[in-house]
């Protein structure tokens, strides 16, 4: 006489599968992902309760700490910056200037940067700041 014994379950789990989805999913938000990208000029910008969020793709200039123009995320003069001001200026509609000028930089570029804007077409300025 034979015993039938139990038979034995195979308990074990293929985890080739869900490694492959979990690649598959890292890559699928990998690519889909869209990074805010923040400008190489470090710029400490001031602090202000009463600013408001802009828009922005208007014109910006920035002046670093060390009174250094950049214009278009590029090193410019400030002989250069009304002419390529007004070159970019032609084409907007809304011709909104904004200056984000860190809060270590002395006024007198920030005051002349704003005149250049005035002669170069702008008809609106905006100096931006950070919230509290």
């Amino acid at each position: 006489m034979e015993f039938v014994g139990r038979k034995k379950i195979n308990t074990t789990i293929n985890i080739a599968p869900l490694i492959d989805t979990i690649f598959l999913l890292l890559l699928f938000f990998m690519l889909s992902s869209h990074f805010v990208t923040e400008p190489g000029i470090k710029i400490s910008l001031p602090e202000s309760v009463t600013a408001l969020p802009q828009d922005n793709k208007d014109v910006v200039i920035f002046i670093a700490g060390d009174n250094s123009l950049y214009f278009e995320e590029k090193a410019i003069t400030e002989k250069d910056l009304p002419g390529a001001m007004s070159r970019k200026l032609k084409g907007i509609v809304k011709k909104t200037v904004i200056i984000k000028a860190d809060e270590k930089a002395d006024l007198g570029p920030a005051v002349r940067v704003m005149d250049m804007v005035k002669q170069a077409g702008g008809e609106s300025l905006v100096i931006s700041t950070k919230t509290k």
